[in-house]
């Protein structure tokens, strides 16, 4: 038998996260005087254990009453990155963890991350 989280308990992950997310970014606005933020552009990797549309919903929810109550969320993925750990050479997708050159195992390189890549704020004409 297999066991897996409930929606509920998916939702609170990328609830959590979002609100971290959000902190950051108002952070960032305050410290450039910044009155708005028009937008937010996050990169998610297939292996970040982050599901993208529940990240955006709770988006939608927790941006309530903050700079970011208008801003759009723009989500691009980031690729899986696997590389050959002795001399980084790329591991093509669906091949063998193991560099075809060196026969050093692969490490993974990307694609298991969240970065907040880009905030575009509304600063005042004095800034």
């Amino acid at each position: 038998m297999t066991s897996r989280r409930g929606a509920s308990g998916d939702f609170m992950h990328e609830y959590a996260l979002v609100q971290a997310l959000i902190g950051r970014v108002e952070t960032e606005a305050h410290a450039h005087e910044a009155t708005a933020v028009h937008r937010l552009t996050v990169r998610i990797g297939p292996l970040a254990g982050v599901d993208r549309d529940l990240f955006a919903n709770a988006y939608l929810l927790c941006r309530s009453g903050t700079l970011c109550h208008e801003a759009e969320l723009v989500l691009e993925t980031e690729e899986i990155d696997w590389r050959c750990d002795a001399c980084n050479a790329p591991i093509p997708p669906g091949a063998a963890l193991v560099c075809p050159t060196c026969l050093f195992p692969a490490r993974l390189a990307g694609g298991d991350a969240i970065v907040l890549e880009r905030i575009e704020l509304e600063l005042p004409s004095h800034v």
